[in-house]
């Protein structure tokens, strides 16, 4: 995040850092220095306009009558467009509001005082191929605990609300944080370890079937199936570890199973015109009690469940990272310094981007549906809540 001190860099997550006792975890990964998020890519920041892989090609988009063409830029290869193109929105400042949000209502702002700020950006028309002036702005609120029991200590809540409005017939948008999260890594006695220890638990059924690019085939595969995906009652993610995968680790995208979404993905833009219109209330009223993902360690005790109201999760074991590039936290026994020969290895974190399925708006099925499309009358309206927690580890 920014600071109204400093030039703002990014949408960006340097750190979340619950403090236990005398000792403070900081359980995401990433460089020491906020600005060093340009060159260390998709670490903890926001991704757009589109998340993850979609094929290089000039695509035509309709829904409810809006028409468009879409030409995604090629930048993981020339087949492919990975998270919005060569120059996404993880590389571009956003503005911190200091005047009053346009995509929030004052009822939603109510909620907060000092605990949350609000960012924008707008996108030009034709940014990276993606048609129409999209206006953005990104809530990111802390939360205070609320209950404690005997055994378990409740360490707040983050939570992100991501709106978007367009200004001409309709565009594809499907935003994530890219955070990638590691719950031991402050341990003294674990710095640098991997998350193979952490035990993933996902209520999801299927995974998206993809080629050898990471483009979607349109087919899914059953966790029923693959074992190695199946986290549906929780596993330790080193427990069938798939070594001689496509990415040498975790690089795959989880569909939720089918439940019911509460809080709406789209909106009629004119709700804003009530100033008593109220989504965020009903994200921070109670917490994650029936998580969609919860990532926890037996290690430190740690835990973060998740909630939201996107179709799934990417799940992602940091396959690319090596250690002679980036920076790794001087918190995590690194040096903080880029380049430096003590970055992060593979397989030391687990990233979990909450979005929706890839490139569906190429699927005819979800016409006038979950086809990540926004016509000009509706509001994007995406969330994702993160409650921390922590439970004494045996001795």
């Amino acid at each position: 995040m920014t600071d109204t001190q400093f030039k703002p860099v990014l949408l960006a997550l340097p750190s979340l850092t619950p403090s236990l006792a005398l000792e403070t975890h900081d359980i995401v990964v990433g460089p020491e220095a906020p600005e060093a998020h340009v060159t260390q890519k998709y670490t903890n920041t926001i991704i757009g306009r589109y998340a993850n892989r979609v094929p290089v090609a000039t695509h035509k988009v309709e829904r409810h009558g809006f028409t468009g063409e879409v030409t995604p830029q090629g930048n993981q290869s020339e087949r492919v467009s990975l998270h919005g193109g060569p120059v996404g929105y993880d590389s571009l400042p956003w503005e911190q509001l200091t005047t009053p949000p346009t995509l929030f209502s004052k009822a939603e702002l109510s909620h907060f005082h000092d605990s949350h700020a609000i960012f924008r950006l707008v996108s030009p028309d034709g940014e990276q191929g993606y048609p129409g002036t999209l206006t953005m702005e990104v809530l990111v609120a802390l939360l205070p605990p609320k209950t404690t029991s005997s055994t378990t200590s409740d360490m707040g809540s983050l939570i992100y609300v991501y709106r978007a409005k367009v200004d001409k017939d309709v565009t594809p948008i499907n935003l994530t944080q890219h955070w990638g999260f590691n719950l031991d890594a402050s341990l003294k006695e674990h710095q640098g370890a991997d998350v193979k220890g952490h035990v993933l638990k996902m209520k999801a059924d299927r995974i998206a079937s993809l080629d050898e690019d990471g483009l979607h085939h349109n087919s899914y595969i059953s966790v029923a199936e693959a074992p190695v995906h199946d986290h549906t009652k929780g596993k330790k993610i080193g427990d069938l570890y798939p070594y001689d995968a496509r990415a040498g680790g975790y690089d795959d995208y989880y569909v939720f199973s089918e439940r019911q979404v509460v809080i709406p993905k789209r909106v009629p833009v004119k709700s804003l015109e009530d100033e008593s219109f109220d989504l965020v209330g009903k994200i921070i009223a109670s917490k994650v009690t029936n998580p969609l993902v919860e990532l926890s360690s037996e290690t430190s005790g740690l835990a973060v469940a998740f909630d939201s109201n996107q179709s799934g999760a990417m799940f992602y074991t940091n396959t690319g990272a090596r250690l002679e590039k980036g920076a790794r936290k001087k918190i995590h026994g690194g040096s903080g310094i880029t380049d430096h020969g003590d970055g992060y290895a593979p397989g030391t974190a687990a990233f979990l981007e909450f979005h929706d399925v890839l490139a569906a708006f190429l699927k005819p099925e979800n016409k006038d549906g979950d086809d990540t499309l926004l016509t000009k009358d509706e509001l994007y309206n995406n969330y994702v809540r993160c409650d921390v927690t922590f439970v004494a580890p045996r001795k």
